[in-house]
């Protein structure tokens, strides 16, 4: 495993292309704890599972909740997907302590591979890996267009 200086300590860069979200968030969530330093590439092409139409139709309700004194406060739904994911992992971080605080801030993710991460050996955990192709998934990339999102061309 090669590792890419970050400041002082060295960062685990993970390649999400075809990961579980759910689960690659989990993962990186663990290993923050832990203290190491992550860096996530190729966000938009992790997958959630279920069918397309019922998760698209989830985040749509999800983004019309709002509060009824002033709605523009929020709560705030992100529709790009390394902003997504990020709140995602954030939901699995007991957020509350100054320790989980620390270990969001140890967490970058990123759409495409930028420079710094292309000639770093990237971790691929086949565990997490989606494989099945009967299955039905949708990636965050495709999730985040279908809620308005217009993408940029990524390198």
């Amino acid at each position: 495993m090669k590792a890419v200086a970050m400041g002082e300590q060295k960062a685990k860069v993970f390649d999400a292309e075809n990961m579980i979200a759910g689960r690659l968030g989990a993962t990186v969530a663990k290993a923050a704890l832990k203290g190491d330093r992550i860096v996530v590439v190729n966000i938009e092409k992790a997958v959630i599972t279920g069918d397309r139409k019922t998760v698209i139709d989830a985040y749509k309700l999800r983004r019309k909740i709002k509060t009824s004194t002033k709605p523009e406060k929020g709560p705030l739904h992100q529709k790009r997907p390394d902003k997504m994911f990020r709140r995602m992992v954030r939901g699995m971080l007991p957020w509350s302590t100054s320790r989980a605080m620390d270990a969001y801030k140890r967490i970058q993710v990123f759409m495409g591979v930028p420079k710094e991460y292309a000639e770093t050996e990237k971790i691929v955990l086949e565990k997490l890996r989606y494989s099945s192709p009967r299955r039905k998934c949708v990636t965050i990339g495709d999730l985040s267009e279908e809620l308005g999102w217009t993408s940029l061309e990524v390198e």
